[in-house]
This record gives C-alpha cells, structure tokens and sequence, in this order.
C-alpha cells in the first residue's frame, strides 16, 4: 500500500513540473509598446513645495514664566482660543495698584469740581478776585489731567496683563512648540507655530527666461499632485520679482479650500510649457502596474524576457499616462502585465 501511495505521489509531481517547465505560447505573442518621445507644445513638470497663505510664529510680547501650555502640536485651535499662559502675579498686582491710583485721581477731581464751582459763584457775587477764579480753574483742570492719566495707565496695565495670556489670531493647527512650561518667555522669542489650514498654495521656482512665457498663458489650468492626490489649482501668478543668485521667478499656485496638505510638503506641478518644450514621454495606461505606492512597467528586453521597472508618472491624458523617469525612448513595454508576469 505504501509503495502504491509513493508511486502516486511521484507521478503527480513529475506531471505538476512537466506543466511548470512547458513554454507559455501566450507569451511568445506578448503585445508590446515601443516608447517614444515627443516635442509637443504642452505641460512641462515641476517641484514645488506646499505653503501656508497664513503661518504664524506665535511669540511672547512680555516676559514671563510658562505656567501653562494647553495645546500640542497637531492640535486644532478656534480664534481666540487659550495657546499659553505667562505668570503674570506681578502685572496683576501693578494693574490693581494703577486701579487704585485712579481712585485717588477721580476723587482729588471732584474736590476740584466742587471748589472751582464755588469760587465761580463768589466770583458772581464779587466776593473773591479774578486772579482767586483763576487759581480755582487751574487746580480744577489740573486734577482733570491727573485723573485722565491715571485712567490711561490704568488701561494700559490691564492691557499688559492680558498679553500674559497668549490666544490664537485665527482658526489653525499647531504645527510646532518652541517652549514648555517652566520655561522662560521673553519678548519676541517664539511660543509655537501655527498656521491656516483652510488656505494653502505651492510656491514652485521656474527659469527667469520662462516667466514672461508663463505670464501670457494664466489663464491655462494648472495641475498639482499631492501625496499621489491630482488637484486643478483655483489660480496662480508669477511673481514680479527674480531671485539674484539661482535667476528663477516663483510662480504661486492656489489649492481649494478643503485641500488636505502639510506646508513644507512635496508637490509636483504642470505648468503650460511653449513652444520647443522639453520632450515628453507617454505610454498607455493598461502597461502601468500599481501596488500600493509603486509604479512600475513591464520591460521587454532583446532576449524576450520582461522584467518589472518602477516608473514616475505624472497627469493621465486619455487613455495615456505621462512617464517623467524610468523610462527612455526605444524600449518596448509590455500592454498586459499579467501576460507579462507569467512570461517565463
């Protein structure tokens, strides 16, 4: 029985590596794609980088001790909402002192009121001289004065006091923390960073002998990619102004609201490109293999064989996909990759 269960197995096997090794008449018919370049008036690719329309460094206006810090990056904050607090006992305390000092002021004031109202009426009756009024007026509009000062810098220690309590300007994400608490604040040192996610742009850095050809064509829709995300931009422009050392203008471009995004993040431009462009490469979409983030082709070599190649694409356009490297003119790509991956 033994020996007949080993002969099966045998004979199984010997069947299942015939049909392993028997050549795949399917490949020998593979359909290929020769690639080829062209020099059509188009989109010409270019990095750029992701900005914040609004980002604030957002930093003490006095000094103080970081008693409290609420907030960590990534969060979201509403307007005016509490970002850090600053030990302020003594501002406190010089507010309240300046209060009181405007107590004294109002009530030396309307002592004044009274007498300068009563040498008025003696004046009236000529009991007291001109020169008796005039004393009265002087103290009355001096208290006045005092009393307006003091109420000034009363105001003006609240107002300090409430820099001690740092607030968001506007509605944003924290994206860093320059202190924590215990620290320090000094004026002008930065507490954190924050900026509007509702607002963002790409800031890209074209050729100075591109710009006047770029602004002639503003109105030609532009295309970002995002984190493998194709986004059409709501405007750009090109700046007026050229950068001294590298001679490239920046050119701006406008994301919609709701764009998902970090500044300092990596985008990928087209912008309209003249006449005598750089040359542009395209093969059909089906020849392109995606897993997860890779992108590749099958590459049919002389001896037939196709071996797998990662790719960087750009815009589809049609029913063809735009190859920015990995690829050069006069290589043959397979249109079915599955054919391809079974190719022997």
């Amino acid at each position: 029985m033994s020996r007949r269960f080993n002969a099966m197995a045998a004979a199984t096997f010997a069947l299942a590596t015939a049909l392993a090794t028997a050549p795949v008449h399917a490949a020998d018919t593979l359909a290929t794609w020769t690639v080829a370049s062209s020099n059509l008036q188009g989109l010409s690719s270019h990095d750029g980088t992701v900005e914040a329309v609004r980002q604030t460094v957002v930093a003490a206006q006095v000094a103080g001790a970081v008693v409290a810090l609420p907030v960590k990056a990534g969060d979201r904050v509403k307007a005016g909402q509490l970002l850090a607090r600053l030990d302020a006992r003594a501002a406190e305390q010089q507010a309240g002192a300046a209060t009181a000092q405007v107590e004294v002021a109002r009530a030396a004031q309307q002592v004044a009121t009274l007498e300068v109202q009563r040498q008025r009426q003696l004046f009236a009756s000529r009991f007291i001289s001109q020169a008796a009024l005039d004393q009265a007026e002087a103290q009355f509009k001096t208290a006045t004065a005092q009393a307006n000062a003091q109420l000034a810098a009363a105001q003006a220690a609240r107002t300090e006091s409430g820099y001690f309590a740092v607030k968001a300007p506007y509605d944003g994400i924290v994206t860093e923390l320059n202190v924590m608490p215990g620290d320090m604040a000094m004026p002008g040192r930065p507490l954190l960073t924050l900026f509007d996610p509702s607002s963002l742009r790409v800031a890209v850095a074209v050729p100075e002998s591109s710009a006047t050809q770029l602004r002639n064509r503003l109105t030609t829709p532009v295309t970002v990619e995002i984190a493998g995300q194709r986004i059409t931009a709501t405007r750009w422009e090109v700046l007026p102004a050229a950068d001294t050392v590298t001679h490239t203008v920046i050119v701006r471009i406008d994301l919609p609201a709701g764009t998902v995004a970090t500044p300092g993040g990596f985008a990928r431009t087209w912008l309209p490109g003249g006449p005598g462009g750089d040359p542009r490469t395209f093969i059909p979409s089906r020849a392109l293999v995606q897993r997860a983030e890779l992108k590749a082709v099958y590459v049919v070599g002389a001896d037939g064989r196709a071996l797998l190649r990662q790719v960087r694409v750009g815009p589809a356009s049609g029913d063809q996909v735009e190859v920015l490297s990995g690829m050069k003119p006069g290589e043959r790509i397979a249109l079915d990759p599955q054919a391809a991956s079974r190719r022997p």
